[in-house]
């Protein structure tokens, strides 16, 4: 069952969340072809001061595409 954890600053509304979270649910189905039941996502606004820490959390090496590395 795959999840899609989105983290952002604040500041979007939750219509815009809903349509980033439908968009990315949708792309996972057909990359992965499977059903929708089995994909869940989520998205969590971090403050800037907060960012640092919250990054923290990603286990090492699980982020695919970093900014920071181009």
């Amino acid at each position: 069952m795959p999840h899609i954890a989105v983290t952002m600053l604040p500041g979007r509304d939750w219509e815009t969340k809903q349509k980033l979270a439908e968009n990315l649910c949708n792309t996972l189905i057909e990359t992965l072809g499977i059903d929708a039941k089995f994909v869940s996502v989520s998205v969590e606004d971090v403050e800037m001061k907060d960012w640092e820490n919250s990054m923290q959390r990603i286990p090492a090496g699980t982020i695919i595409i970093d900014p920071n590395k181009k």
